[in-house]
């Protein structure tokens, strides 16, 4: 298939912010699920290897991501389009931090970010059979001063539990914020102009 003609690409997550943003730009795509526990796709694997920095870490999981989705079509006998992927992070002092793994600790993430900066690092992919491209995007984001009752709110709410940092900008944490420098979308997941510009590259038209 020609460059020239894609106007479809298949997206290899499970965040419906995502989706919703893919949509939102107009962005034509078929989800494209993995396996859910206890068969999921063992190819993936999200755990940070021993030393590795955050930007590093993003763009593996999200090429880890694509070129699995790639293989899981093949194996499916469908159409070949470019498989998308991302994966995003926070970093803070060096460490980083992914989503909470109960209430708690989704406590102590709020707690931490609290009335400081941290880093909000997504990795985008995108491949084919024959090509595989990434890129970084990188934004800062500052937290106002949180109390500990609207920290305990916040989590109480559901919100905060499959977000990396415990908190979505797109929800009841954008009143939180006080400012971002950066991409906005790619503090949700996906920083639409770069990945514009990568979807661009492989010749797809809206």
């Amino acid at each position: 298939m020609p460059v020239s003609s894609l106007n479809r690409i298949y997206l290899a997550s499970q965040s419906p912010r995502r989706r919703e943003l893919l949509t939102r730009a107009g962005v034509r795509f078929d989800p494209l699920v993995f396996r859910a526990p206890p068969k999921f796709d063992q190819a993936i694997d999200e755990t940070p290897l021993a030393g590795e920095a955050a930007a590093d870490y993003v763009v593996r999981v999200a090429r880890i991501k694509a070129a699995q989705g790639l293989c899981l079509l093949e194996a499916r006998k469908l159409l070949l389009f470019p498989v998308l992927s991302a994966d995003t992070a926070l970093e803070m002092d060096g460490e980083i931090i992914g989503k909470p793994v109960n209430a708690a600790d989704a406590v102590s993430i709020l707690q931490r970010l609290s009335g400081a900066s941290h880093r909000v690092l997504t990795g985008v992919a995108i491949v084919t059979e024959t090509r595989q491209e990434t890129i970084l995007d990188v934004s800062e984001v500052f937290f106002r001063k949180l109390t500990m009752q609207e920290i305990i709110r916040y989590v109480d709410s559901g919100e905060a539990m499959d977000k990396a940092g415990a908190y979505g900008i797109q929800g009841r944490a954008g009143l939180f914020i006080e400012r971002i420098e950066g991409s906005d979308t790619g503090v949700m997941g996906l920083p639409l102009c770069a990945t514009g510009e990568l979807l661009k590259a492989f010749g797809y038209v809206w």
